[in-house]
């Protein structure tokens, strides 16, 4: 009896070490950032960096606000694409679908979700950006080369939709089937039932998976640098080219680092991309706080 309690004390401490630890490394990475940043909020005031559209490192020109518009333009296009599709899919496979189709549709789920990034940038290279500059572009624009935020938003749209439907038809999965029985017993059709009880009931997990996918496509790297044509403009419609902060990094890191400032500079792209992840994650936590509340 006494080992049994001496191991489950063992235990507990375990997983609150391994707890504490995790914090210390957020905190450990948000230190390490700031201070590789530190050079050049030095020297240039912040608001300045975020706001000037005009990058030249070899001048000593260092503009964010390309980066910021890009990573912005092609998240919210990507999320835009994605939450509708996932959404209308889980639905359909967890309320409506039969047995034998979830069986083959959730294994096809788990194998998308796992493909590599620069899968889903090939085929954006090959397929989506070809037809954009063919087919698109043309209706309204002169010419495109198809390496455009929309090109970014689709494939990145594509990629997140795996995640955000296996997440959905999890939360889904966990209400109780009492619920929905006490409702179709008052007369309520299956779709009001969904709509009234099931995604009601489900708001605090939808909210939570959302937050996860938009922190899968705010960090999303390779796929997004192959198809956007990664020009350090600020994009005034999805058929321009743009530039999203990660493609920024996994392009410049390791390069042209001779020049003065450029790896802080480098180095504060990644502390503005690890602040906004985390904000909108403490966002999110205020949000379900309110909505359990």
């Amino acid at each position: 009896m006494e080992y049994r309690i001496a191991k489950d004390k063992i235990a507990g401490q375990v997983m609150f070490i391994m707890t504490i630890a995790s914090i210390l490394l957020v905190i450990a990475m948000t230190i390490g950032l700031f201070i590789k940043s530190e050079p050049i909020l030095s020297q240039y005031h912040l608001w300045d960096l975020l706001t000037e559209s005009n990058w030249r490192p070899m001048e000593g020109k260092f503009g964010f606000l390309p980066f910021l518009a890009g990573t912005f333009w092609c998240t919210v296009l990507a999320m835009i694409i994605a939450l509708p599709i996932s959404l209308f899919m889980a639905i359909y496979l967890t309320e409506y679908a039969h047995r034998r189709i979830r069986k083959y549709v959730y294994p096809l789920l788990d194998i998308l979700a796992g493909l590599p990034s620069v899968i889903y940038g090939v085929w954006g290279s090959l397929l989506i950006v070809p037809f954009i500059s063919k087919y698109v572009a043309p209706l309204f624009i002169d010419f495109s080369s198809g390496y455009t935020v929309l090109a970014g938003g689709i494939v990145l749209g594509v990629m997140v939709i795996p995640l955000l439907v296996s997440l959905f038809m999890e939360i889904f999965d966990n209400i109780s089937k009492e619920l929905r029985e006490a409702s179709l017993s008052l007369g309520a059709t299956q779709w009001q039932t969904i709509k009234y009880v099931v995604l009601r009931k489900a708001r605090p997990g939808m909210i939570a998976a959302i937050v996860l996918a938009l922190s899968r496509t705010l960090g999303e790297t390779i796929a997004v640098l192959m198809v956007c044509g990664n020009l350090a403009i600020v994009p005034e419609s999805l058929l321009d080219a743009c530039y999203p902060i990660p493609a920024l990094i996994a392009n410049n890191y390791g390069e042209m680092l001779s020049v003065p400032l450029y790896d802080s500079a480098l180095m504060f792209a990644a502390f503005l991309l690890f602040f906004v992840v985390v904000i909108l994650n403490l966002c999110s936590r205020i949000v379900l706080l309110k909505v359990k509340g």
